[in-house]
């Protein structure tokens, strides 16, 4: 079995700052494409950012040039760095993470739990 466990939500004012992490643990071979997406209520879930195994990234228009979304592949570990936060950015936080569990066997998608990140006055 595969875990993704995430870190580093909470309560930020707006303009404010914060770090999220996200790191696959358990049976894994290698690991693809990792991404963060996010999910307010009553909305859609949308794409924040994704991060290719070779570093190329992507961006969700609404957060480009306030966040950045990073790798380090030899702790398995996703992060975003959110920065200039808007209300506008207060969601549960999602990572999502493609794992390959053995040599020879196709790219498996899993999900984390879920970070809450707040950003009010």
């Amino acid at each position: 079995q595969v875990q993704l466990v995430e870190s580093g939500g909470g309560l930020v004012q707006p303009g404010g700052s914060l770090r999220l992490s996200c790191a696959a643990s358990g049976s894994l071979f290698s690991i693809g494409a990792m991404g963060w997406y996010r999910q307010a209520p009553a909305k859609e879930r949308e794409l924040v950012a994704i991060i290719s195994s070779g570093s190329s990234t992507n961006y969700g228009n609404s957060v480009k040039g306030r966040f950045t979304i990073s790798r380090d592949n030899a702790k398995n570990t996703v992060y975003l760095q959110m920065n200039n936060l808007k209300p506008e950015d207060t969601a549960v936080y999602y990572c999502n993470t493609n794992v390959k569990r053995n040599y020879g066997s196709p790219y498996v998608t899993y999900w984390g739990q879920g970070t809450q990140v707040t950003v009010s006055s």
